[in-house]
């Protein structure tokens, strides 16, 4: 096919379809050659003080980033410390790219070490309070670093509380079924930042005399139980999806309950609803930026923390700021994405010609 006949097929097949075409190269013609200009042609891209940004006509002024790329990935995470974040990210980078990979075998023992071996090392590697590893509070970690520890967290959490949910929900027990229910529909009611505020300043005054949760700890319970909620939602779609003579066929051949869900039904419902759980992976990744709100600085709530640095207060400096944190953010959620369409096509075998 070539580029005229793809055209003409899905770019100009009608009037409606034409005049929509040349909308859209009209608002691209209008708004990227301004943004290259800005982002690229006229930015400055080295200096040491605000000086370089300042003057008519310069653009993202990028040795803002460049300058506070530790605070930006680390918060105020001890500098001498550091390696222990790197190390971390370095494990865990170690595990799920050869889970993410179909052809590496042993994924059995892949997924073990990333949901019981990896969590523990990496607790034990960020909090320290251990011979040779002085102890790091949450409250100083910061950036990149907790945007990643309450998307990830959130993320292993809410996927199997989220299918047990779904389970239950159309489970034949009416206390299981009531329970399910309930816990779903409070939490879908529930906006995320009163969940975190909840979570952050209420939850304390709750708890006796003496006992206190790490206020970190509190609001990854929070998000791990609001995404769950949303999570069973997904896969309940996908429950209803299996036509009822699976569940027949599977009692015929004499399989339980759970090994009906977990051979039969499970692996098809998820199946059918990649598409919905990547959506509310990504959904999740985006809402860690709320954690702002209760004095958590994840990656975008330390860009704001940072443009009140007088050495870099610049005109361009917000801008470029947030530019670099929408791309950080872009990066995570289009991966994510194009992963579930690879699966998707890898996954859908019975429905190729």
């Amino acid at each position: 096919m070539t580029a005229i006949t793809w055209a003409r097929r899905n770019l100009f097949s009608n009037w409606w379809n034409s005049l929509l075409t040349v909308f859209a190269l009209y608002l691209i013609a209008i708004s990227v050659p301004p943004l290259f200009d800005w982002a690229i042609l006229s930015a400055v891209w080295t200096g040491d003080s605000r000086e370089v940004c300042l003057g008519e006509g310069k653009g993202a002024c990028w040795p803002f980033v460049s300058a506070n790329i530790g605070q930006f990935i680390y918060g105020r995470y001890p500098e001498a410390e550091i390696w222990r974040v790197n190390l971390a990210f370095a494990l865990g980078a170690a595990g799920l790219a050869p889970l993410l990979i179909p052809a590496i075998p042993a994924k059995r023992w892949n997924v073990i070490y990333l949901l019981i071996v990896y969590p523990l090392v990496a607790f034990v590697l960020l909090i320290g309070d251990r011979p040779g590893l002085p102890r790091v509070d949450t409250d100083r970690w910061g950036g990149l670093l907790v945007t990643l520890v309450v998307a990830v967290t959130g993320i292993v959490a809410s996927f199997p509380i989220g299918i047990l949910l779904a389970l239950g929900r159309r489970s034949e027990m009416p206390v299981i079924r009531v329970f399910s229910v309930a816990f779903i529909e409070f939490w879908r009611a529930v906006p995320l930042v009163t969940v975190l505020f909840m979570a952050s300043v209420m939850l304390p005054l709750f708890l006796p005399e003496g006992i206190s949760f790490d206020n970190l700890l509190r609001c990854l319970i929070g998000v791990a139980l609001f995404s769950s909620a949303y999570m069973a939602e997904v896969v309940r779609g996908g429950l209803q999806a299996i036509p009822r003579g699976q569940y027949e066929a599977a009692q015929a051949v004499g399989l339980s309950y759970w090994q009906t869900m977990g051979f039969i039904i499970l692996p098809q419902a998820l199946r059918h609803v990649i598409p919905g759980i990547v959506n509310t992976f990504i959904g999740l990744f985006k809402d860690t930026t709320l954690v702002l709100i209760v004095g958590i600085f994840d990656l975008l709530g330390q860009v704001r923390a940072q443009l009140s640095d007088p050495h870099w207060a610049v005109p361009q400096g917000a801008t470029t700021g947030y530019v670099f944190a929408a791309l950080v953010f872009w990066v995570f959620c289009f991966g994510m994405s194009r992963y579930s369409v690879f699966m998707e096509r890898r996954l859908n075998t019975g429905h190729r010609n």
